[in-house]
């Protein structure tokens, strides 16, 4: 893990998108995704004072770990679409890779966007060893985005009970 620590969140540009802090005024939308039984199937549904305790985490990573979430803007739009990590978990030095569309936005390439800026963003610009993502077995769209950031399966694990695969990346070049 990289040892300087960032006290503002990094901001991320892709060809659509802005990826930066999270905002008081992006928690009604994080909320709502989190408590839709449908956007929550993998790890279930949590309710606001869940939600609000899982967005104040989140956002506070970065003063922790100088690393965490962002929100996800569509440019154009300024219409918040999701969030995406690059985070370390507690007990882990690899950076772990998250991310979420809201369902309004699915099937648009936004995650795979995103996505793709917060693996160069650890890999190439932190320069970290390798990159791990948990996901589902069920949860075909994060799978599909794993393969297109050239994520490959390790191992299975669990996470909050839940039986997960670990995929992961190795930076070009790192003796991991």
């Amino acid at each position: 893990m990289n040892s300087e620590f960032i006290t503002s969140v990094p901001y991320l540009h892709t060809e659509r998108l802005l990826l930066r802090e999270y905002r008081r005024e992006d928690f009604e939308l994080f909320a709502a995704h989190l408590a839709d039984p449908v956007s929550s199937a993998h790890l279930g549904p949590s309710d606001r004072h869940a939600a609000w305790r899982i967005f104040c985490s989140q956002a506070g990573l970065w003063l922790l770990h100088g690393a965490g979430w962002w929100t996800v803007e569509e440019k154009e739009t300024g219409q918040v679409v999701g969030t995406v990590g690059a985070f370390f978990r507690e007990e882990s030095t690899v950076m772990e890779l998250g991310w979420n569309t809201w369902r309004a936005f699915g099937g648009r390439g936004f995650a795979n966007e995103a996505a793709a800026a917060a693996v160069n963003h650890a890999l190439e610009i932190r320069r970290e060893p390798k990159v791990r993502a948990l996901i589902a077995s069920a949860n075909a769209s994060s799978l599909r985005v794993a393969r297109r950031l050239g994520l490959a399966y390790e191992a299975d694990t669990e996470i909050y009970g839940k039986a997960v695969g670990v995929y992961t990346r190795e930076r070009e070049g790192s003796a991991v």
